[in-house]
């Protein structure tokens, strides 16, 4: 039997995460979406889902969001993977958090500690000794740099530069 999740959200960022849990070797995937024809139920139908799905991700961009319903799917007992796309540079030092999708092309180096729900974009590079609380997006080709600390649902733009020491 293959592995399933279902993923919060189905527009383009929970695109995104299907793809990299596509990639991750989840072959059953679907979407709980209060405004997709695509999706098998509504967001607050997450409950009625828990005995065919063990694994549910957000894969919603609004960090303040994505904060609330990690905790909810947690509550109601799902369990709430971390996604590393199989191209992704993440160190064996790196510590990465429950909820969190490093995608495609994405660095996380070495001893960079990332909270729970963050979204580590396409190119996006997350230097060493660095610090993400929950639910930071680090968009496609931002770079937080050697020893910066960032701090909880913050969004950094894409191309942004963050600096540490």
């Amino acid at each position: 039997m293959g592995k399933s999740l279902l993923i919060i959200g189905a527009g383009g960022h929970g695109k995104v995460v299907a793809e990299v849990a596509a990639a991750c070797g989840y072959d059953n995937i679907s979407f709980l979406d209060d405004n997709s024809e695509e999706a098998i139920g509504k967001i607050n139908e997450m409950k009625a889902f828990c005995n065919q799905f063990a694994n549910a991700f957000v894969g919603i961009g609004n960090n303040q969001f994505r904060n609330k319903m990690i905790k909810e799917l947690s509550e109601i007992g799902y369990e709430v993977p971390v996604l590393l796309h199989p191209t992704a540079y993440v160190s064996k030092t790196a510590k990465i958090s429950a909820g969190t999708v490093v995608e495609p092309l994405a660095i996380a180096n070495t001893n960079s500690v990332i909270g729970k729900g963050c979204i580590v974009s396409v190119g996006a590079i997350v230097d060493h000794d660095t610090v993400l609380e929950d639910c930071v997006h680090v968009n496609a080709g931002a770079i937080v740099k050697s020893g910066a600390h960032v701090e909880e649902n913050r969004k950094l733009e894409a191309g942004e530069i963050i600096f540490g020491y």
